[in-house]
Parts: structure tokens; sequence; C-alpha cells
């Protein structure tokens, strides 16, 4: 599955954990684990304004969704994510696509 990377635009992301509970449900991941997990990063303030920001990363249980891939679908989190900020990303169109999106952006690849 290493053709594929997950690039996290978390500018948008609302802590709304969605992509954790789709994750957990598609794989039946047990409470105390996590194939994604949301993190929240603030309340920072920084000179005038506050920043808050929360940032999903997966963790090594993450695959990507390897089967939802190959048959068609976008993986669990990315279909899911009520923000949009989450997309699957050819690895050869990744730096083009985070280029895109500016310096508030991550990827993930298994």
């Amino acid at each position: 599955m290493n053709e594929y990377a997950l690039l996290i635009d978390y500018k948008y992301c609302t802590g709304c954990h969605v992509c954790e509970v789709s994750c957990r449900k598609e794989h039946d991941i047990p409470l105390d684990e996590w194939g994604i997990k949301l993190n929240e990063m603030g309340p920072v303030k920084m000179k005038d304004k506050w920043l808050w920001d929360y940032v999903p990363v997966p963790s090594d249980l993450c695959d990507l969704c390897e089967d939802r891939v190959a048959a068609g679908k976008k993986p669990a989190c990315v279909h899911h994510c009520l923000a949009q900020c989450m997309e699957l990303v050819p690895v050869e169109e990744l730096s083009a696509k985070m280029a895109e999106h500016g310096n508030k952006v991550t990827c993930f690849i298994p």
C-alpha cells in the first residue's frame, strides 16, 4: 500500500473525532487503541492571536484502509471527514499536493 499517502490539511480540521470513530468501526479497534488519533494543540497565544489546532495522527495500526481502497473506495477516515481535510494521494503526486495546501499540512505513508 506504499503507493498512497494520507494528506491531512489540518487548518480545516474542526476536532469532531469522526476520523477516530470511523476508523474504530471499520477495523473493530478496541477503545484503548487508535488507528488514527486526534491531537489537540492549544490554545496558545501568539502575539495578539489565539491558536488552537486539531491534528489527526495515524498510528501504526493504519493501513490506509487497504481493502476499501482496493475496492475503489476511500479510506474510512477520508470518506467520513466532515471538514473534508483528508485526502488519499498517490505518492508521486504528494509534493505537488503539499505545495498546493501551504504550511498547515501533514502526510502519512504507512
